[in-house]
């Protein structure tokens, strides 16, 4: 028996974002144990999302329809809370 406190741990927000079903599905079942995760189907639910909840880390799909990952990683950059 030891006299240290254990701290518990706070779960971490993670954004999954993908149009894909058959990829978005996997990945928050690996991640939702540990973390707190949402997600989004679009760029623009993405920064949606991003600019409502504050995640902590941001997990992108590069291709997506209407607006790609690199438009959507170019727009959070732009706004200074999101940068």
């Amino acid at each position: 028996m030891t006299n240290e406190k254990q701290v518990p741990s706070q779960r971490g927000m993670i954004l999954v974002v993908d149009d894909s079903p058959a990829m978005l599905a996997p990945l928050c079942e690996l991640l939702h144990e540990d973390h707190e995760v949402i997600f989004a189907t679009s760029g623009q639910e993405a920064i949606d999302m991003a600019h409502s909840h504050n995640p902590d880390l941001i997990l992108l799909d590069v291709v997506m329809p209407e607006m790609d990952g690199f438009e959507v990683c170019s727009r959070l950059k732009a706004c200074p809370r999101d940068a």
